[in-house]
Parts: C-alpha cells; structure tokens; sequence
C-alpha cells in the first residue's frame, strides 16, 4: 500500500469490482456534477442536468456537508457503489472516473489520481465550485429553468 493508502496506479490494475473502499473514494474527482439535480424526460429517456445541487453539497468546494449521513438526510441520494453502478451509469457525468473505468476508458489527464493535483479539475475547468446554486433556494416547480446545456 502507498502511503495514502491506495495501492500504486490501482485505477489501471485492478477492476472496479477489488478496489478498496479508500480506493473507490479516490475515484472521485470532486466535480460536483453527480449531486446536482438532474431531470429525466419519460418520453425520452434523456437526461439534463441543472445547476441546482443537492443541499447538502457545498457550492463553493464541491463536497459534502455530511457524508457520512448522506443517504439518512437526503434518502433519494443515490450513494455510488460498484452495486449500483451500472444502473445509475446513463446519467453520470460523462467525466466521471466511475463511469470512464466502468466503461473500460482511462482516466483524464487532469483527474487527480493522474496528475497529482486536487487544483488540476478547476483548472481544466471540470469542476463547478461556485457555479451552482442549492436547490433549498430553488422551487422544484421552476428546476427546468436551470437546465445547463452541454454539462454532461
């Protein structure tokens, strides 16, 4: 083990399925774009994304406010595990490492598992920290108006 941790370029070793539970954490790059409110069209399947995050997300860091209570505060969360991957796979950003490893792609050079650095997201201009808006400000009613276009 590495001293984070997390076994040496264990995103290209090993499948999803026998990473560890420190391992599956490190995937995420902290974008922020799994927690925000997302809108799936019946007729279609399509799915948008809006800017409206979750109310436990931090708008300006992209993290959690209470991780570890997620799923009890918010319990329509959808906590992203190698179980429930494949079924929440079609609408995860087309970014996320979850989704690149899951479907048998690299990483992204600006990921940091690749370049070392948590500040590479913001700069590639992935991460949204600071363009979103809690959906506690935001009546359910008028979500499509904060519809984002080309997000995913």
């Amino acid at each position: 083990m590495a001293r984070d941790g997390v076994r040496e370029g264990f995103w290209r070793r090993f499948p999803l399925e026998q990473l560890t539970p420190r391992e599956w954490e490190a995937l995420c790059d902290g974008c922020g774009k799994c927690c925000l409110r997302k809108i799936e069209f019946e007729d279609t399947g399509e799915v948008e994304y809006t800017n409206v995050a979750c109310k436990l997300l931090d708008c300006q860091s992209c993290r959690c406010t209470d991780y570890a209570n997620r799923k009890k505060i918010v319990p329509d969360c959808v906590v992203i595990t190698p179980e429930t991957l494949e079924r929440i796979l079609y609408w995860m950003p087309s970014t996320c490492a979850y989704r690149l490893l899951a479907e048998g792609r690299p990483l992204e050079p600006w990921h940091p598992l690749v370049s070392g650095r948590a500040e590479s997201v913001r700069e590639a201009g992935i991460s949204l920290a600071g363009h979103m808006v809690s959906e506690e400000r935001v009546d359910d009613d008028d979500l499509e108006d904060y519809i984002v276009e080309g997000l995913q």
